[in-house]
């Protein structure tokens, strides 16, 4: 797994400041005020950072934003980022400071100077996001991981309030990595041991092979991994930390490789369907997270791993299909694969473990890119107070999310000749009809939410992660989690 800088918060020590080696943040309010860690490098580079505020350039840098100032005089640092942040700002912008610091950071140390400022935490938790680089496959890298040091008013308290946003990083991380991957290292195998080495943390795995699986009757999600060599397993994993509660529940697509099977894909892109099991990576980041910042929770993830391939063997356009919960579906286009899997383990989840709230997460839909662009994920809901809460959560974390509609006048779009239902609806409302055959699966007293995340998993560079995965979710979900579900 890709490491996580770790930052040390020390004592602000305005004597120290001169022998700094490496880079040095600063931040100052948009109105000038400075820091005493800020003024005594004023006073050390003979007024730079005062003529900096003075300037047309410094009116033009937006709150988060910042302004590098190269081998300032009397420092033995190799530069000063002067860092635009008033003091009360949201977390959000304070998380942008962050990362535009570590993308001034590089590859050597930093020293970032935010003495007393209310937000310190947030603004380190922004720089070990922006900080993430997956480089496992490439020979000439440099693996060290230079010291990050935040000089803060009170280390203890900072760094207090900073734990749990460190555990939230494994989590992003650990669903950037497993999303990032490319599918021949991913396997459905190697997926569903990656995540059975959550045991380490506390979490309990259990994995299902196809054996189970047929004797479950997940027969629409085993058609899609039919033309695959790679076995198809459902991996579930539950964090019991909370006390007799029934467990809320996090449900996950992971298709390791989507070819779009027979109805096969256009070669232009298909290189990017090694993140289509990013849902899946998402359930796993924020368990990482619930179980390293120790969640008073019950939660329960359940997660179908498959690999979508044409074969001779393969699930074919017009084969019916009976789901676990006994309906038919008439497959209409098998890279309409991902509702397949989701809804035998939709059923399965509520059969098994009666869950309190529901939410499941999808690459599921080229339409909601259509709609939303790469900014919003798309949320649908069967239970108005749920949906509210988990879009606060999204909005108070910087993840975009807007809802769409659901009702009955779509399910016409679903109606198939010979089965209860088809697989797909045509081109109007891709992404709507998509959910609709979602509900047909969850019982109507079920909170759920269906997360759409086709345009939000991938679309990089974003603010706070690089170009490639983003780890979109873990953190909206983990408030969701902390705000409404633990005890």
């Amino acid at each position: 797994m890709t490491e996580a800088i770790h930052i040390s918060f020390i004592a602000n020590d305005t004597n120290a400041i001169a022998s700094i080696r490496g880079k040095i943040a600063i931040v100052v309010g948009a109105d000038g005020t400075m820091n005493v860690l800020t003024r005594k490098i004023n006073t050390l580079t003979e007024g730079a950072v005062k003529r900096l505020l003075e300037s047309k350039a410094w009116a033009k840098i937006k709150e988060g934003e910042g302004h590098v100032l190269a081998f300032p005089a009397n420092l033995a640092t190799s530069a000063v980022q002067v860092v635009k942040l008033g003091r009360s700002v949201s977390a959000q912008e304070a998380r942008k400071a962050g990362a535009s610091m570590a993308v001034f950071r590089g590859d050597e140390p930093l020293t970032a100077m935010l003495a007393s400022h209310s937000r310190a935490a947030d603004i380190a938790h922004g720089l070990a996001l922006r900080s993430y680089n997956f480089n496992v496959h490439k020979t000439d890298t440099n693996m060290i991981l230079h010291m990050v040091s935040a000089m803060v008013a009170d280390p203890a308290a900072v760094s207090a309030e900073h734990a749990p946003m460190a555990a939230l990083t494994e989590g992003v991380f650990f669903t950037r990595d497993l999303t990032n991957e490319p599918a021949n290292i991913l396997t459905t195998t190697e997926f569903a041991k990656r995540l059975t080495d959550l045991r380490g943390i506390g979490i309990d795995v259990e994995v299902l092979e196809e054996d189970a699986l047929e004797r479950l009757g997940m027969r629409t999600l085993l058609c899609v991994g039919q033309g695959s060599r790679s076995p198809s397993k459902v991996v579930v994993m539950r964090w019991n930390g909370g006390d007799t509660e029934p467990p809320f529940a996090l449900v996950g697509k992971g298709v390791v490789f989507d070819t779009g099977g027979i109805s096969l894909k256009q070669a232009g892109g298909m290189e990017d369907m090694t993140m289509d099991m990013g849902g899946a990576a998402v359930v796993a980041g924020v368990m990482r997270s619930l179980a390293l910042r120790k969640a008073k929770a019950n939660v329960v993830a359940v997660v179908g791993i498959v690999e979508n391939m044409p074969d001779g063997n393969a699930v074919r356009p017009g084969d019916v299909i009976k789901s676990m919960k006994g309906d038919t579906v008439e497959v209409i286009n098998t890279d309409a694969e991902g509702r397949l899997v989701l809804a035998d383990i939709l059923w399965y989840t509520q059969e098994k473990y009666n869950p309190v709230a529901m939410v499941n997460l999808a690459t599921l839909t080229g339409a909601v890119i259509v709609s939303l662009g790469h900014e919003n994920a798309g949320v649908f809901s069967n239970n108005d107070r749920f949906c509210n809460q988990f879009l606060k959560s999204a909005s108070a974390e910087g993840e975009g999310a807007w809802r769409l509609p659901l009702g009955s006048a779509y399910d016409k779009l679903l109606k198939s000749r010979i089965a209860d239902m088809k697989n797909i609806g045509g081109r109007s409302a891709g992404s709507i009809t998509a959910a609709q055959f979602l509900q047909r699966f969850v019982r109507e007293e079920t909170p759920w939410v269906h997360l759409d995340i086709a345009g939000v998993t991938s679309p990089g560079p974003t603010t706070l992660a690089p170009k490639g995965a983003t780890g979109w979710g873990v953190c909206a979900l983990d408030r969701l989690i902390r705000d409404h579900f633990e005890t």
